[in-house]
């Protein structure tokens, strides 16, 4: 008895003690555990490979795209600009108490671990959204206890450092759905051609599928397996509260409409721009390849994501996509030199080339406003200057060396004067022209308009027979739209690092006055013929609502439109790779294109005239004689002049007082320009 009496409190107490003992181990634990979740608050995140991929963003401050070695784009939208439809059925199949756990998902690792017990292997696992999402920034996809620890601190990281949002964000635009779409968005477009804010529920539910296996529930691999796997996500839809079974019915009979595979156009925004600015930033800027692909700068470009989306639309429209000619466009702000769309080719995807930036196609006419504004500047011509439009045998070089162009189609018009060789394209006018002021200063003043390709001193260079690059063209354009001030054309704006430094800030430039304003002036109140009745623009006319001066070109190989508004200088080439004649419906693509992006990228700018500088004189001239006009002479024309350079005899055929014109017949020559684009607007 006594020995019972004395085994009791001994029992007691190794109960307390055991008691404190797990007391004590308890709290180590929750300690350990605090530190722990401390240390992982406080400590960094690896870098993901997003991440260290640099960014390029466009005017407006939106990611086009992103640069790294492998190639891979990375193009995030916000969670708001996802279908909702579409992120229900992605947390229904993939993660359905999201919103409720820390990250992992205990139960169903309390069963993994069971099952791997039992097999002796790590044959079942039982990710979350969030493991998910740290594998795929972080890890590899090995299945080693080493890399599930390293994923369930990266878990941890993300769930303290992250809203739930931003979480689910950045895991639709990360997971792969197949055929190198990485995030939902390139998936969408890629599967659907639409955007992921468009995806209805049959949409959704296929995609939210495929993530599981990429290449067998690919719609394009496997039609088959994707429907099931879509009906499985339409049914975790309804065993959640999501839908209806009627929705879910509705949706399984929907029939996708699947992008065919054969018209994939990339996935990048701009894709010929981007390719560009990698060139710029590498080989100008200072900034090198192991940078751009794993600095995580920050790239913001001048181009307008509007003119750019003008661009490829008119470009999809303006080209046959089962032919194989090719196409190249760039547009440039007059008044800054900024880039503001390029477009390389008709289909990045079967070609990268860019066709823009080529040096090596002949411009044909559309180089011939160089050579006038030469003229021009030089006073020793105006737009009433006349040459004889006829067969003509030209000699140079000291009478040593013969030249003989030809109109297209053998067509001649006599005696004309340079507002009609524009239109009409003439030439023999131009080749007159350029023996007269002189090859070399042609060539001066296209190096003062940015053109940088050599140019042969030669009478072909009137006919634009030295290659240019539809870039030079563009820049060109934009110089004697803004007045004859050159803006050198700027892409890139500003670069940042990953911690937001600036590595490279473009320098502010006033421009340099290049060309007399009032010369600039004059030249394109000439183009404008070029898109009236007779020019080599006029089938295009009605696409434009606005004033636009420009010029045609056309050779064996080569089709352009070359013009500006106001606000944007725009150069069109159409040809063919290999050396290859261009058809006289190939010939017609140019313009239609140049039309078409110029009125669609303007559509929210309203029409402006051009401004009128000082130093432009503007007299009503008889069309006959050329003389100033009289209240006598039937067909009268409003022209304009550098001043100095205006007629100064009377027209005496047609009778009429000679004295100086009164002040209604010296309007500015505004008054006319602008009633006339009034008068198209309200006609056409």
């Amino acid at each position: 008895m006594p020995q019972q009496h004395h085994s009791k409190p001994r029992r007691k107490s190794r109960f307390a003690a055991l008691i404190k003992l797990m007391l004590a181990a308890a709290a180590a634990l929750l300690l350990s555990v605090a530190i722990l979740l401390g240390f992982l608050y406080q400590k960094s995140l690896p870098v993901a490979d997003t991440d260290r991929n640099s960014r390029l963003l466009d005017s407006q401050g939106n990611i086009m795209s992103t640069f790294s070695a492998s190639g891979r784009s990375y193009e995030p939208v916000p969670l708001e600009r996802i279908s909702p439809l579409l992120v229900k059925a992605t947390l229904a199949v993939e993660d359905r108490k999201f919103y409720e756990h820390i990250g992992f998902d205990i139960k169903g690792m309390g069963r993994a671990i069971l099952v791997n017990l039992k097999e002796m292997d790590r044959a079942q696992g039982a990710s979350t959204l969030t493991q998910q999402l740290a594998r795929n920034l972080y890890l590899n996809h090995a299945k080693t206890w080493t890399r599930k620890i390293r994923e369930a601190m990266y878990t941890a990281q993300l769930e303290m450092k992250y809203s739930k949002n931003e979480i689910l964000q950045m895991y639709l635009n990360e997971i792969y759905y197949g055929h190198g779409a990485y995030g939902i968005e390139a998936a969408s477009q890629l599967y659907l051609g639409k955007s992921a804010s468009e995806l209805d529920l049959a949409e959704s539910a296929m995609l939210a599928g495929i993530p599981k296996g990429p290449t067998y529930y690919s719609p394009y691999n496997h039609l088959n397996h994707a429907k099931k796997r879509q009906q499985v996500v339409l049914g975790t839809m309804v065993e959640t509260g999501q839908i209806s079974q009627r929705e879910a019915e509705e949706a399984a009979a929907e029939r996708i409409r699947l992008k065919p595979i054969g018209q994939q156009q990339a996935r990048v925004t701009a894709p010929f721009f981007r390719d560009y600015i990698r060139n710029l930033v590498t080989s100008q800027l200072g900034i090198s390849e192991e940078q751009l692909d794993h600095g995580g700068l920050n790239i913001y470009t001048t181009l307008d994501p509007h003119a750019q989306a003008a661009a490829e639309e008119a470009v999809a429209q303006g080209m046959d996509p089962q032919s194989e000619l090719e196409t190249g466009l760039v547009a440039i702000d007059p008044r800054t030199g900024y880039v503001k769309a390029m477009v390389g080719g008709k289909n990045y995807k079967a070609s990268q080339f860019n066709h823009a930036l080529a040096k090596t196609r002949q411009p044909g006419s559309a180089f011939k406003p160089i050579m006038y504004l030469t003229a021009l500047s030089s006073k020793t011509m105006t737009g009433l200057s006349t040459f004889n439009s006829e067969p003509t045998l030209f000699h140079y070089d000291h009478n040593r060396k013969t030249y003989q162009p030809s109109n297209f189609g053998g067509k001649y018009l006599g005696e004309i004067n340079m507002q009609e060789a524009i239109a009409a394209s003439d030439n023999i006018y131009a080749v007159n022209t350029l023996l007269k002021v002189g090859a070399d200063n042609v060539i001066a003043m296209a190096k003062k308009l940015g053109i940088v390709s050599p140019l042969k001193p030669v009478p072909s260079l009137a006919l634009g027979t030295s290659p240019v690059s539809p870039f030079e063209m563009a820049s060109a354009f934009a110089v004697i739209g803004n007045g004859g001030k050159r803006m050198p054309p700027v892409a890139v704006l500003k670069i940042t690092d990953a911690a937001g430094e600036v590595l490279y800030q473009a320098p502010e430039n006033g421009g340099e006055q290049v060309v007399d304003p009032a010369a600039a002036y004059v030249l394109t109140h000439l183009m404008e013929s070029v898109f009236e009745s007779g020019g080599t623009g006029s089938r295009v006319s009605s696409l434009i609502k606005r004033p636009v001066a420009g010029k045609t070109g056309t050779t064996d190989t080569d089709a352009w439109m070359v013009g500006y508004t106001p606000e944007l200088a725009t150069a069109v080439w159409v040809g063919y790779d290999k050396g290859r004649n261009i058809t006289t419906l190939d010939g017609h693509r140019a313009a239609p294109i140049f039309a078409r992006f110029t009125e669609k990228a303007l559509e929210n700018v309203p029409p402006k005239i051009f401004n009128i500088p000082s130093g432009v004189a503007a007299v009503y001239v008889d069309r006959e004689t050329g003389k100033l006009a009289t209240a006598g002479c039937p067909d009268k024309k409003l022209e304009v002049f550098i001043a100095g350079t205006e007629p100064t005899e009377y027209c005496a055929d047609h009778g009429g007082d000679t004295e100086q014109q009164s002040a209604s017949e010296r309007s500015a020559p505004g008054k006319r320009s602008w009633w006339k684009t009034i008068k198209r607007w309200f006609t056409d």
